[in-house]
């Protein structure tokens, strides 16, 4: 059994520690940043541009928080916007939480896979930070009731797969030439949104790639073409040759540079390599002509007509249904 005394020294240890216990409780209470609780509701999306990189972005954003020295009027930071336009903004201050509403359009520039176009998938990012506090001062908390974006007027030609809504820090490895910032790592909270959408794509790749598709056929006819019909045959292959050029320098003025080999590079150079078959398929059936052997060179022609178009209708075949299931 415990004494008295040890009672007593158990009592004066535990008085001790409590003032220091409630002052660490109450240094860290002191210490937690302030919440902005941040939701948005996206209104349209337009203006896709791949070859600048960038699309335009309609959209209400609200913002709740207690802490009035926030004034997000003044530091509202978009860090990937081009452009920010604000057509609406309204803030009440008559409650206990301060509720801001403002409307924006905003012009985001932002990265393009591009290695499967026409049958790529994007994500569409958007986020907010306060330029005046960091993350010691203020984080934000989603607001996550209700739909976050107009279904019927968001994004025409596209299917939206997910969209997602976080909260989370961003760090920029500077001290920003604050002399009493020593460490070069300055952390903010920000708002993200992440919208990833997939194309409906055989309507554009028919009128992206119909053109080339024509040229090599008409190129693989010359298969057909009696073969002393030389000048019809090597017309007609090189007119194809360079109509899928053309082709592709249409296509490519559309799209980003890319220093990947991509679904459009891949189809393209296939293309052209088979006109050069059939154009050294021609050349050796002239020359078995010129040798007398009519008869070998026809069915030389058959044959390789018929192994050419099932070889060549495979490879595209595959290389769509790959990008198309990525």
């Amino acid at each position: 059994m415990l004494r008295t005394h040890h009672i007593v020294a158990i009592l004066l240890l535990i008085a001790g520690l409590l003032p220091g216990v409630l002052h660490a409780q109450d240094t860290t209470a002191a210490q937690a940043p302030d919440t902005v609780k941040a939701g948005i509701y996206i209104t349209s999306i337009h203006n896709i541009d791949f070859k600048e990189k960038e699309f335009t972005i309609n959209l209400w954003l609200w913002l709740k928080y207690k802490n009035r020295k926030f004034d997000f009027l003044q530091n509202l930071e978009v860090p990937s916007a081009k452009t920010v336009s604000r057509s609406f903004a309204t803030l009440d201050t008559s409650r206990e939480e301060a509720y801001l509403l403002m409307k924006l359009q905003c012009v985001m520039k932002d990265s393009w896979k591009i290695n499967n176009f026409p049958f790529d998938r994007q994500t569409l990012r958007f986020s907010i930070e306060n330029s005046q506090f960091d993350s010691k001062a203020l984080v934000f908390v989603p607001d996550t009731l209700g739909e976050h974006y107009d279904k019927r007027f968001l994004l025409r030609g596209w299917n939206i797969d997910s969209l997602t809504i976080t909260a989370a820090p961003r760090i920029y490895e500077t001290t920003f030439g604050d002399p009493n910032q020593k460490v070069p790592k300055v952390e903010y909270s920000a708002y993200k949104m992440k919208l990833k959408i997939d194309r409906d794509a055989m309507g554009l790749f028919w009128k992206m790639f119909l053109g080339m598709y024509i040229a090599f056929l008409i190129a693989y006819l010359c298969l057909y073409i009696h073969p002393e019909s030389t000048d019809s045959r090597f017309g007609l292959s090189v007119g194809s040759l360079f109509a899928v050029v053309g082709n592709k320098y249409i296509v490519d003025s559309s799209l980003p540079e890319s220093t990947t080999f991509t679904l459009v590079d891949s189809l393209h150079g296939i293309t052209l390599a088979f006109i050069l078959v059939i154009m050294i398929m021609n050349a050796f059936t002239l020359r078995m002509v010129k040798k007398g052997l009519m008869h070998k060179a026809k069915k030389f022609d058959l044959g390789a007509a018929i192994l050419l178009f099932i070889v060549y209708v495979g490879i595209n075949a595959w290389l769509i249904y790959a990008a198309s299931h990525k």
